[in-house]
Parts: C-alpha cells; structure tokens; sequence
C-alpha cells in the first residue's frame, strides 16, 4: 500500500487559536466556560473537559464566576449583548475570517442592502452572521437553493443584494453560484468570504482523492468543513470512508496494492493523524512504514516549523483588500501584510504596490497575534535594502527621487525605496513662511545629507533644495550664455513692488519698469498685471555685472499716440469725453491715452469767464481738430468751430 496525507489537513488557525485561548486561562486557573463544543472534536474536548473546561448550551448556564469563551465560529451580536447583560467575563475566540463577515453584513444591511448568506442555516457561523443584519437576510445551500430562492421572491433581482460565504462552503458550489447570483441580481455586490485554509484544504483534497483509490477523512461528523471534505472525496473516489477516531480505520478492508489518501478536517489535531497512520502502517508492515511515516514527519515538521520576530520569508500574494494583503506561505498558517507595513507610503493603494501571485520576501513582525495569524512586512525588507542604496547615494552625492507623503513639524516625509527621508523646511525649497501642503503627493529629487543612527535605528535628513539649486545654476549660465537686447521670453510674475513687477523668464528674473506696463499713466503694477500672470516681455537692458535684466512690456503698436496718427488728422469733427478743467481751457479724452486741448477761446462764440460755466466733468461734446503737433504730441481742438459753421448763413 502507499499511503499519502493531504498538504493541508488538520487544524485551521482559527480552530487552533480557540483552542490555546481555552487551555492558556484554564492553566491561569480560571473557570472556563465555552459557549457549545469549541471544537467537533470528542478526543479534544474530552481533554479540555480533564483541564476544566467544559461548554455550555446558553449564556444564562454560564456560572457568574466563570470565563465564557465565544468559539471560532462566531455569535450574534443579540448574544454579545446577552453576556453583557449578564454582566459574564469572556474571551472573544471568533475566527478574525468569520469577525469579518459579521462586519460585512451589518455595514451593508445599514446601507439598505438584503443579504444572501451561502452556507448552512443551522450552522453556528451562520446563525452569527444573520445576527448581524439588520434586514432582509436569506441563506441557501448550494446553487439549486440559490435558483429556487430567487424564484420564490423575485423582488430580489431589483434589490441591493450583498452576497457572502460561510468560510467553510464548497469553494466550487460557490464559483458555481456566483455565475447565477450576477446574473440574476443584476443590482449587487458580493464578497469571496471562504476562508483561505478552507479554500486550500479543499483543492489539496479534491487532488489525492483523483490519484487515490482510498480516501480517508478523519473529523467530527459534526463539523461543517469536514463533511465538504467527504463530498468533495466521495465524488472522487468511490471508496470514501469518514470516521472521527483513528480506531474507526479497523472497520475498514485495504488491499496491498490500495493508494491511500488520507485527509482531515479543521477541527482534528496532528496527533489523530499521527495515530490513524501508525495503525495502519501495523496493519500493512514494513511495506508502508516508511513512506507514511515520511510522509507524515514531512508535514508535521512543516506545521509546526518554529517561525521568529524579524526572520525574513517567502510568501506569494494570495488576496489584496483596501486595509491588508494576504501571503500564502506554504504552511497552515495564514501571513498578512497591514497596509501601514506594505509601505511608508500612507496614502499608498495596495493593488500598485503588489498584484495577486506575486512572490514577496517578508519579515515577521508577530507570529502569535491576537487573530491568530502571522503579521508581515514588505516595507522593512524593502528599507533594508534600500539603506544600501542610500549610504552609496551620500558617498557618491548622487540625486534620488521620491514622493512627499506628508507634512511633519520642522518639514517634509520623502518616501524613497521604502525609506522615510526627512527634509527640513529649510531644504525644501519653498519660499520661507510659505505652506508645505503643496508639495504632498508630488514627485520630487533630492540629495541626502546624512545618514544617522538614533536608538539603534537609521535616520536619513535630506535636501530638496540642493538639487534645486544646481539645476538653477544650470538654467543661469545658459540664460547669460544666449540672453541679448531684444529677445523677447514668455514668463511668470513673482512679485510686484510700487515701481515695477518682478517677472521669471526661465530660472532668472527681470523687472518691468511701471512705466514699462503701460501706455497710459498707472498709480501701481496690479492695474495691469497680477503674480502668477504668464506675460510676453522683451529685454530692454542687461547688466551681466550686476547680473540685472530690464524688461519691456509695451508693444509698440499699442501706442496710443500711433493709433491717434493713424487713425485722426486735421479737420477732423469727432466726439470726445471733458475729462479735466483748467483757468485756460477744459481737456478732453479723444482715444485711451490721448487727450486734447479746447482752449477757454475755443469753448464758446461769445466771451466765457471759466470753462465751467459751458462744460462739465464727463460730458461729451462734438469738436473738431483744429492742430496735431507731433513734436510734443499735443492736439488743439474746437467747439467754436463748429458753431461758427452753422451759424454762417446758407449760399444763394
């Protein structure tokens, strides 16, 4: 006979995890209580029951003195606060798996939505996830139910419907369902809630009993995950064989020539196993001793492989969820990965980071936490490395790249290859008194400064200004290598001052004179331009000693005295705007920065004693040029003209 044990079989974490809880506070010497079997398993509990630790049907058996465990398998919430009520010490040993689920469920039965639960209506995770809804919930077996209960009350097909799994169910049935739940519930969202080991199990499962013509499962016939395990081998390999103890197997015939595959549920201790193998190797002799018992060592010494704080290992990414990533480690134990040790990146998104079947060398960070699984971390790997990087960057003033994560008092976190860099305000390169916020999620280069030891920790101080600073030494010696009077640059107002406006035209700046910004007579700069403006300037002057650039901002063809010459000549008759008084005569705006003069002699046909007496400030009157003198750029002009013109009498 050969004989072969599923990779997987045995105890789950969760179950393992309840199990040491009951053991470690009945060894403190308390009064263990646990609320049903802790685990379908008689020869476990039977060896709880000699240590003291005895379950119970309901909350109210629990005696007041007594520490009442909550098995993995999880409660409602209508019992957690039962016990409280009761005012009754426990221990909460639910599977972190199914906590999740209770969590899932009631979030999405606040938002409104009805839950589909795929799985057991009687099993105890189940009733616990229903006790966490707080609508319409509806369980169903396989995907027939599923049919059938969509059929029974079709207003399903047009609800919010959120779909989870019993971490124990058919991972096949559920794939199955989900194909009909998407199609039927058009309006819907679901969660692949089966547990991980589960999932495992079952596949290791279903692969012996194909090369076996024997299957063994060994677990309680009470237990949900086992009898899936005997479904999944029975539609397999015809000669399936349940049995809870490793007494049973003598019940069962075996022919010399049997492969024997052998499998057991999350509930059923390395010991059974082990038990269950040496039976059968004295039923066979030498033939078989030697490939079980390897068989077996193999996987015991696997599963119980001592795993320490700050050893490095391998893993492949099995799930990515918003708040952890989950590591298949090859072995029992589940390793996950907390966002915040992914990387040192808060605001990092761990589908960027990492992708499903990806292999990751890790640290464990905890082996033994208070969910049951190993704690990992990415970024710790990825910093050791990158402190190599970094003490070659300082030796060699090389530039890095990262990104500004968040804002610290006293500057800036930079997070390159998975190392926090700290950059003072001062080597930020912005502007002192200025916000930093700005520069957070931005992409920026950086030189270290030094590299430091504090409590046994490096730290790393670096310069965003440095690099700046080179790179604007480099625009300065091309801008004074090509910059000559004339050439025109576009640019950026940085600042402006009551005599000019200081303008960035490539790494140096330049000033535009106030009365280089306009045409027309202006009190301050922000008539006309604001910081932050992008402007067409020209250099008007250089002094490449004091390193000084003056700038032009009119264009010529924007003088007002040109468009006037262009446009108006003598004899003229045009409408004009009375924009000042004066003791000799009234001035009037013919175009913007143009005015004229009508001379007191020219308001009227008669004798006036002051302009006021004919004209007011912003009336508007007919006149007509009567002089245009280039040389100064004044222009005469004439109401009498015009009056003198009609009043002539008409010709005979």
């Amino acid at each position: 006979m050969e004989v072969k044990v599923a990779k997987t079989a045995g105890f789950c974490f969760g179950v393992d995890r309840a199990v040491k809880i009951a053991e470690k506070l009945a060894k403190e010497g308390k009064k263990v209580r646990t609320l049903g079997p802790i685990i379908h398993n008689k020869s476990v509990v039977k060896e709880l029951e000699e240590i003291g630790v005895f379950s119970v049907d309901t909350v109210e058996a629990a005696e007041s003195d007594s520490t009442l465990v909550i098995r993995s398998h999880g409660v409602s919430k209508e019992v957690y606060n039962l016990i409280n009520e009761n005012k009754i010490e426990f221990v909460d040993a639910t599977c972190p798996f199914v906590t999740k689920i209770h969590k899932i469920a009631e979030e999405m039965s606040e938002k409104g939505y009805t839950i589909l639960v795929a799985g057991d209506s009687s099993h105890p995770e189940v009733i616990g996830i229903m006790g966490f809804c707080h609508g319409d919930v509806y369980t169903f077996k396989n995907s027939d139910e599923l049919v059938e209960l969509t059929n029974k009350i079709p207003e399903l097909k047009n609800k919010q419907v959120c779909l989870v799994a019993q971490t124990t169910f058919d991972v096949k049935e559920f794939k199955k369902s989900l194909k009909i739940f998407k199609k039927l519930c058009t309006n819907s969202i679901f969660f692949d809630t089966i547990c991980n080991a589960t999932s495992q199990r079952q596949l290791d499962t279903e692969e012996l009993a194909v090369q076996s013509d024997i299957m063994i499962v060994i677990g309680g016939r009470h237990s949900s995950n086992t009898n899936k395990l005997y479904d999944i081998c029975k539609k397999r390999c015809e000669r399936t064989y349940l049995i809870e103890t490793a007494d049973e197997l003598s019940h069962i015939s075996f022919r010399e020539d049997d492969k024997i595959g052998i499998t057991a549920g999350a509930s059923t201790p390395a010991s059974i196993i082990k038990e269950g193998l040496d039976i059968m190797n004295n039923k066979s002799g030498e033939a078989i001793e030697n490939v079980a018992e390897e068989n077996f060592g193999e996987m015991l010494e696997e599963s119980l492989k001592s795993l320490n704080t700050n050893d490095r290992i391998m893993g492949v990414v099995d799930k990515i969820e918003p708040n952890a990533v989950y590591v298949n480690l090859d072995r029992k134990q589940t390793g996950y990965i907390p966002i915040n040790e992914l990387s040192n990146d808060p605001n990092v998104d761990p589908n960027e980071v990492v992708k499903v079947g990806d292999e990751l060398e890790l640290l464990i960070m905890r082996t033994n936490d208070q969910e049951g699984m190993i704690m990992l971390s990415k970024k710790r790997v990825d910093s050791m490395k990158g402190w190599d990087v970094f003490e070659k960057a300082l030796e060699n003033n090389e530039v890095l790249e990262g990104v500004v994560t968040e804002v610290i008092k006293g500057g800036v976190i930079v997070v390159c290859n998975n190392i926090k860099v700290f950059i003072p305000a001062s080597h930020s390169g912005v502007g002192r008194g200025k916000p930093l916020e700005n520069l957070v999620k931005t992409t920026v280069q950086f030189k270290l400064l030094e590299i430091t030891k504090q409590q046994g920790r490096k730290r790393a101080v670096g310069s965003i200004r440095e690099v700046l600073a080179a790179k604007n030494e480099e625009i300065k010696n091309a801008f004074w290598s090509s910059v000559e009077v004339g050439k025109k640059y576009t640019g950026t107002v940085k600042s402006l001052t009551s005599y000019g406006a200081f303008v960035d035209i490539g790494g140096v700046d330049g000033m535009i004179h106030i009365s280089e910004l306009s045409w027309q007579r202006i009190k301050h700069p922000s008539e006309v331009v604001n910081v932050g403006d992008t402007v067409e300037v020209y250099v008007k002057g250089i002094d490449e000693e004091k390193q000084n650039i003056s700038l032009g901002y009119k264009k010529a063809e924007d003088n007002p005295w040109t468009k006037f010459t262009t446009n108006y000549k003598v004899g003229d008759v045009i409408d004009v705007t009375i924009d000042g008084m004066c003791s000799f005569g009234a001035f009037a705006v013919i175009i913007p920065g143009v005015k004229g003069l009508i001379h007191i002699s020219q308001i009227a046909n008669r004798r006036i004693d002051k302009p006021q007496d004919e004209l007011s400030i912003g009336q508007v009157v007919k006149v007509k040029i009567t002089e245009i003198k280039e040389e100064n750029k004044r222009v005469s002009l004439s109401i009498r003209a015009l009056l003198n013109e009609e009043e002539k009498p008409a010709e005979e």
